[in-house]
């Protein structure tokens, strides 16, 4: 049962600007966003991180790079699944003119219909950052074991659009859900479901995240898919 711990990259000059930079060259993470990616590091430097994997825009891979300074045995992977939705013709345009679009109303209400102009469809974005996650799940359960924490760095629609997944909900809902700069999303696959256990979160302890070992004299617990009832 691996758990992917879901961040956020820190802030960028685009985030202040409104500009939706998308998948522009050479965005990088400003003063606020540098620090955000150095307290996100500092939150899971205690993890037995088993990979960090990260999209190949450069905000991403500097958020990338700041964890990892705190896992010096990890070298940051690249995956392009993971990266931004390609805006198109929207890319880099600012988000107060893009609010004019006739095209605007449909992403905020039926992004599974959208397609952004010489770019590329809203649910092509979903379906290739779920496979990356569960693709890097299930290789890194079979190398670290069950209990396997491993880190993805990626973008804010790109994290909504796999929780949304995670909790089985329509595409169309994933506008409900926030996820703000430089927060930890976390999600465990399990055979039959996911668990969001947490969701843009910036502050909560995680070390209770690091698997119990059970001794030795106890008899291992059986791996089960079903939720509690009634709470913990």
């Amino acid at each position: 049962m691996p758990t992917v711990i879901l961040v956020r990259h820190g802030r960028s000059a685009a985030n202040t600007s409104g500009t939706l930079a998308g998948r522009t060259p050479g965005v990088k993470l400003d003063e606020i966003g540098r620090q955000q990616a150095e307290v996100v590091a500092q939150r899971l430097a205690e993890l037995p991180l088993a990979a960090i994997v990260t999209s190949p825009l450069d905000r991403c891979k500097q958020t990338a790079a700041a964890i990892a300074k705190h896992h010096p045995e990890l070298r940051p992977a690249t995956d392009r699944r993971l990266t931004e939705c390609g805006y198109g013709d929207w890319t880099g345009q600012q988000l107060s003119t893009l609010m004019k679009d006739p095209l605007w109303p449909v992403v905020q209400q039926h992004p599974s219909a959208v397609t952004f102009p010489n770019g590329e469809s809203m649910r092509a974005m979903q379906q290739r950052a779920v496979d990356a996650v569960r693709a890097h799940d299930a290789a890194l359960a079979n190398s670290h074991g069950d209990g396997a924490l491993w880190v993805a760095v990626s973008h804010g629609d790109v994290i909504k659009a796999i929780v949304a997944d995670a909790l089985a909900q329509h595409l169309d809902t994933f506008q409900r859900i926030v996820v703000d700069t430089a927060t930890t999303t976390i999600i465990t696959y399990t055979k039959t479901r996911p668990f969001l256990v947490r969701l843009n979160d910036s502050g909560s302890e995680l070390a209770s995240l690091v698997p119990k070992p059970q001794p030795k004299s106890r008899r291992a617990k059986k791996q089960t898919s079903d939720a509690v009832v009634g709470g913990r």
